[in-house]
């Protein structure tokens, strides 16, 4: 560690969606503005970390962020799940990193520890340290009003206090933002005791950060379609998308032959189709039905597809469509969006996947499975128009739809749009403004720092 630098911790949720960001965050407070950041990960995650990188990822002098591991009291071939992680962030993470946090008071302290707000436990733990807090947010700025409107749908009449829609048919949540089924709200997984669980982690996370006062958000100006009715507390700064130019540390090994495959394939003729690194299964049934779809299509695909999924697949499938489809268990994502032959991309609609292509300039189709995807896949598909949805995953639907973007007359005016939003969010212009508002939340803390030191100066004088 080089000592003398002001330090900053970062808390992520424990999951690669959430890591990436949080890391891209680290990194660019420590190369733009000289902070020494540490990215704080449970053992189950630190471990990942450093088998999928060969250690490499310990090394400062490769990135400039520091990798720091507390216990989680999690067991070797221990299924870890949502609740399971849940479990650890409140029994068994809290004492780690406040003795981790008081362990740098004799080394200069901690600027600032900042929490991603699904890790809203560690907010608490800076808090007993009297260490600043800022808030993190990775994902759309839409998604973040949806969870913390939450009490005002309430009362509203929307939900109920489990969460479980009241109103049926399409519905704006939040006023002035694009409509929701109700089955599609956030929190709405799995079994019904399992979304009320759910619905009180959200519950206990919007109680938890009322005394933030910065909320840090990995979106961009221009992003919402209305700004009316947002609180003036937490201050918000969009700071993203954040470049992704610098490494990204990952869980799992990722499998480089696809690139040279990439490299064979004529120019925008390849689907590329992941769901992400954290979604369960979508079924037997589901995958047999997108197999067949893709293969209808004609069109050479690249399919992230884990090994532990492909019982799915009809039989015979991979002889068939050999030389045309490549199965890969783990992507390198940006490599392969940036590739010219790659001309659409089949999604979740995850956060982290839509920014990566839009900045590579990737026409969407978009599957959203759960969580904020269904939130985000409303804004790509009917707000921003870059993208077209799938009702239903069965081969016709997945047929039409690779054709759709692949071959027909949208295709061309979807790209201009892409391009467009692209600009808007990479461009010279949106740069520029993401850049203003790091430098903002720098001087916040600055200053926040400033006031302290002025109150213990004037208590000391008593």
């Amino acid at each position: 560690m080089v000592e003398g630098r002001p330090r900053i911790v970062f808390v992520p949720y424990p999951a690669q969606g959430h890591i990436t960001p949080m890391f891209h965050l680290a990194h660019a407070m420590h190369h733009q503005h000289g902070f020494q950041s540490i990215l704080v990960n449970p053992n189950f995650i630190h471990n990942r970390l450093i088998a999928s990188s060969s250690g490499a990822t310990n090394d400062p002098d490769n990135h400039g962020v520091i990798y720091a591991n507390i216990p989680d009291g999690l067991h070797d071939g221990e299924s870890i799940d949502f609740f399971a992680i849940s479990h650890a962030m409140e029994n068994h993470m809290p004492c780690h990193l406040e003795c981790l946090l008081k362990s740098f008071e004799t080394v200069g302290g901690v600027s600032c520890v900042v929490v991603d707000l699904l890790a809203s436990w560690a907010v608490g733990v800076a808090e007993r340290c009297r260490i600043p807090v800022a808030g993190f947010w990775p994902a759309m700025l839409g998604t973040y009003r949806l969870i913390s409107g939450v009490p005002d749908m309430i009362c509203r009449g929307l939900i109920d206090k489990n969460g479980t829609p009241i109103q049926e048919g399409a519905t704006s949540f939040i006023k002035g933002q694009p409509k929701l089924n109700p089955e599609e709200l956030p929190w709405l997984i799995g079994s019904p005791s399992s979304r009320r669980s759910r619905f009180a982690f959200w519950l206990r996370t919007i109680d938890r950060c009322k005394s933030l006062g910065w909320l840090i958000l990995n979106s961009f100006h221009g992003e919402e379609i209305n700004t009316e009715n947002l609180l003036s507390s937490p201050r918000i700064f969009r700071i993203g998308p954040l470049p992704t130019h610098s490494p990204t540390p990952t869980l799992w090994c990722e499998d480089g032959i696809c690139i040279e495959w990439l490299d064979k394939q004529s120019p925008s003729s390849v689907v590329y189709v992941s769901f992400g690194s954290w979604v369960d299964p979508i079924g037997d049934d589901k995958v047999a039905e997108l197999a067949l779809g893709l293969e209808a299509s004609e069109k050479p695909f690249l399919w992230v597809l884990s090994t532990a999924w492909r019982s799915g697949l009809p039989e015979g499938y991979l002889d068939r469509v050999k030389g045309r489809g490549m199965l890969v268990s783990w992507a390198p994502q940006r490599e392969v969006l940036e590739h010219g032959a790659v001309g659409c991309y089949l999604m979740h609609c995850g956060w982290n996947s839509t920014i990566e292509a839009v900045e590579r300039g990737k026409r969407l189709l978009c599957y959203p499975v759960a969580g904020d995807q269904f939130v985000n896949c409303t804004y790509i598909v009917d707000v921003w128009k870059v993208g077209v949805r799938l009702g239903k995953l069965e081969r016709g639907e997945v047929e039409e739809g690779v054709k759709r973007l692949m071959d027909g007359c949208c295709g061309g005016e979807m790209m201009r749009r892409v391009l467009a939003l692209k600009e808007l969010m990479m461009g010279r212009h949106g740069r520029l403004g993401a850049d203003a508002e790091l430098n903002a939340f720098v001087d916040a803390l600055a200053n926040w720092t400033l006031d302290e030191c002025v109150k213990l100066s004037c208590f000391s004088s008593l």
